[in-house]
Order: structure tokens, then sequence, then C-alpha cells
């Protein structure tokens, strides 16, 4: 079996052990099974990443390698900032399970439904994003020979990726049936990732040949005509 094989069958237990966990996280804050909510969003979840993991693996292995295996930051600026954030993060996925526990909110059907939908918008713009640019790593880097990417999504705003990654952790609440989730989502993610733009931004200005000339072009960072 060679290595690429190898690294394919561990990230494939990786992503079923991290769903695994997280499904287990919410059952355990509710102390019931019944949390369909929580089986739903988990295997949904399970299905997007394994589909994207399967499609990278085919087309686009070394993309995938640095998405998987390059996990901690080299900016030490960049650290701090997510080892914080971290803890807000897992503190809004304990809270819809104590939600439902306690019958804390009262979200309609319909509203969850919605919600999964725009996890699902989220997570394939994350995948369309990642399609058009095989340099998005997991961590602030710059590769050798990286070029600047302007087309696809990224003509019309500079962090795509960041876009989609909002999008689905701020429907996760509601997709989760918790109103009272979506406090820390809301406080911390839209913060955590201004942060990180500006900070990201710094190092590929000065390390990106290219890059200050693509902002002067492409305006926004996130969402055209506000910022």
């Amino acid at each position: 079996m060679d290595n690429d094989y190898k690294f394919a069958i561990k990230t494939g237990f990786k992503i079923v052990f991290m769903i695994t966990l997280l499904l287990l996280l919410f059952i355990l804050a509710a102390g019931s099974f019944r949390y369909w909510e929580a089986w739903f969003y988990c295997v949904l979840l399970f299905l997007m990443m394994f589909s994207s993991f399967i499609y990278f693996f085919k087309k686009d292995i070394e993309f995938l390698k640095s998405r998987v295996l390059k996990r901690k930051e080299e900016d030490e600026t960049q650290k701090p900032l997510q080892n914080i954030f971290s803890i807000f993060f897992v503190i809004g996925f304990i809270i819809p399970g104590l939600d439902y526990r306690f019958n804390l909110s009262d979200v309609p059907f319909y509203l969850v439904i919605i919600a999964d939908l725009f996890v699902v918008f989220g997570f394939l713009l994350i995948f369309r994003v990642s399609k058009e640019n095989s340099y998005a790593s997991a961590i602030i880097e710059v590769n050798k020979n990286q070029k600047v990417i302007n087309t696809g999504p990224y003509k019309i705003v500079r962090h795509p990726m960041y876009v989609g990654d909002i999008i689905l952790l701020l429907f996760t609440p509601i997709a989760l049936s918790s109103f009272w989730a979506s406090i820390p989502f809301l406080i911390c993610t839209p913060l955590f990732f201004v942060l990180r733009i500006k900070g990201e931004e710094e190092y590929l200005k000065k390390n990106l040949p290219g890059y200050n000339e693509y902002c002067q072009k492409t305006r926004y960072r996130l969402i055209p005509y506000i910022w």
C-alpha cells in the first residue's frame, strides 16, 4: 500500500472519529438519543466532508494534504487567537444539547431545515473555493511558486472561503434547534474571522508577490460594498 492510500485511510478514520465525537457531545449534553436535529446535522456534515475528501483525493491530493496535515500555525500572533476562540466554539457546540435537555428553545421545524440548507450552502461555497484555489492551506503561509488567485469567487471578495465558513457556523445553532447557542456563535464567529483576516492580509502583503495589486482590484474582503 503506497503512502497516498495510507494517508486516505487515516484521513477517512479521522473524519469518522470527529463526527462521532461531535455527535456524542450533542447526545451527552442533551441526555437523549432522540435529539434528531443533532443526528441529521452530523450525518449531513459527514456526507459533505467525506464526499469532498473523496473528490480531492482523486483530483488534487496535494491540496488535500495541505488542508489535513498542516494544522499548526507558524504565525505566533494567530496561535492565541485560535486557542481563545476554540473555547468559544466548543461552548457553542455544548449549548444546543443543553438547550434540548431543558427545552429552552422552540425552533420550528421549517427553520431547522432552512438552517440546514444554509449549512449545505456554506459548505458548497467552501468546496467551490477549494477547487479554485489549490493554495488554500489550513494555516497562514505562502508556498513556493504560489500565485495570487483572482478568478471565480475571488473576483468578488478576497476571502470567499471564510464567507462559506461564516455561513456554515452562524446557521449551525438553528440547524441544531437552539436559539441560545446563536449567542456565542454570533459573538465569536465574525470577530474571529475579522481578526484572522487582518493578520492574514498583513502576512500576504509582505510575502506574496502581487497581493497588494490584487487588493486594489478586489476591494472587499468578505461582503461586497461593506467590508
